[in-house]
C-alpha cells in the first residue's frame, strides 16, 4: 500500500474516531443539561436565573443529547461523507453558542475555549472526512 494511501486511511480513522469521541461527550453535555442544569450551564459559559424553570436547559440539553447520538450513530453506521457533512454543517452551533457566551459583560477566553475547541473540531473533521475519497477494498 502507497504511503499516500496509508496517510489517508489514519487521517479518516483518527477523524472518525475523534466525530465518535465527540459524540459521546455531547451525550454526556446533554444528559447533564437534564439532571445537573445549573452546573451545566455555569460550565456552559453563561449565568442564568432560572427560578425553578429548566425549560431552556430541556431545549439545549436534547439539542445535545440529538447531535451526540446522530453523530455516533453516523460514525458506526460508516457514513463518511453524511458524517463529514453533519459535522461541517453543525460549526455553526458551537459557533453561536461562542458568540453567545462572548457577548455577556462577565465572560471572556477561558469560558470561550471549549466553544472554540468545539468549532475548530466540527469545521476540520467535517472538511477531511469530505475531502477525502473511500479507499478501495483490494481484492
Amino acid at each position: 500500500m502507497c504511503h499516500h494511501l496509508k496517510l489517508i486511511i489514519m487521517t479518516t480513522k483518527i477523524s472518525k474516531t475523534i466525530a465518535f469521541l465527540l459524540g459521546l461527550a455531547m451525550v454526556f453535555l446533554g444528559a447533564r443539561f437534564f439532571f445537573s442544569p445549573e452546573a451545566a450551564t455555569a460550565d456552559f459559559g453563561i449565568h442564568f436565573n432560572s427560578n425553578g424553570d429548566f425549560s431552556f436547559h430541556h431545549i439545549k440539553g436534547i439539542r445535545d443529547l440529538f447531535s451526540g447520538v446522530l453523530l455516533c450513530a453516523l460514525v458506526l453506521l460508516k457514513e463518511r461523507r453524511a458524517l463529514g457533512v453533519m459535522l461541517l454543517a453543525a460549526t455553526m452551533i458551537p459557533v453561536s453558542d461562542l458568540l453567545v457566551v462572548l457577548s455577556k459583560s462577565y465572560t471572556g477566553i477561558p469560558q470561550a475555549i471549549s466553544h472554540i475547541i468545539a468549532s475548530i473540531i466540527c469545521f476540520a473533521f467535517g472538511i477531511i472526512l469530505l475531502a477525502t475519497k473511500p479507499q478501495k477494498k483490494a481484492l
